[in-house]
């Protein structure tokens, strides 16, 4: 599976959820699907995502409600609004709380491609919020990575958990976390997969790039 784009799927219906995850996982996006708005706000600080693909019809934490947390929490990641209503006004208060697109329910697979297409090339066009830590820069908009000066080339899970300690850093990241941002939901995680990753960054920016701290975490120092 090619990793390079993360979606977060936000949809409570069953069947309409596993034919989404389904279809964007043929499509080779890596999905997180979520069955209600609950665990959003923990999800989207946890794990860097492309795109979020949010249905507003969710039990728990309305979906719209949901939308305004993350762009408080200040998230800019692009916003797909799933919603079986079509009235003018949910859409101006979608858009002005933060959405970038909207689809009503039904759609058609195609268009609901063709609109991830487009947001995510519009994510790809705004400016970059380059992020650096421990002499490691990071720019999180093409995925670049350089360490004192030269620029290196990650696999994508490596540069996964990777981001995860810059957008962190100066903060022990716990061993779950770091498993969330290597692995889609319902993949198979090994016993010392974290261990593994750690270990390969390390021999990539020196031995002392990664601080451990048994019982807690890991630690990329500011």
């Amino acid at each position: 599976m090619d990793l390079s784009v993360r979606i977060l799927l936000v949809e409570d219906d069953l069947q309409l959820g596993e034919s989404l995850e389904a279809a964007l996982r043929l499509e080779q996006y890596a999905v997180d699907w979520l069955r209600s708005g609950d665990p959003v706000r923990a999800t989207l600080g946890a794990t860097p995502y492309d795109l979020m693909i949010l249905d507003l019809g969710l039990p728990g934490v309305p979906g719209m409600q949901v939308l305004r947390q993350a762009r408080a929490d200040k998230h800019d990641v692009p916003v797909l609004l799933l919603t079986a209503r079509n009235t003018l006004e949910d859409k101006v208060d979608g858009l002005d709380s933060g959405a970038d697109d909207f689809l009503t329910k039904p759609f058609e697979m195609d268009e609901l491609f063709a609109r991830i297409r487009t947001l995510l090339r519009r994510s790809g066009e705004r400016p970059s919020q380059q992020m650096e830590a421990g002499g490691i820069a990071i720019n999180p908009v093409d995925r670049v990575v350089s360490y004192q000066g030269a620029v290196l080339d990650l696999t994508a899970r490596e540069y996964a958990s990777l981001e995860i300690l810059v957008r962190n850093a100066g903060r022990f990241v716990s061993r779950a976390r770091l498993e969330e941002g290597i692995y889609s939901w319902g993949e198979e995680v090994g016993s010392n997969t974290v261990e593994v990753y750690v270990s390969r960054l390390r021999k990539r920016f020196g031995s002392t790039s990664i601080e451990t701290m048994r019982g807690v975490g890991y630690r990329i120092p500011q």
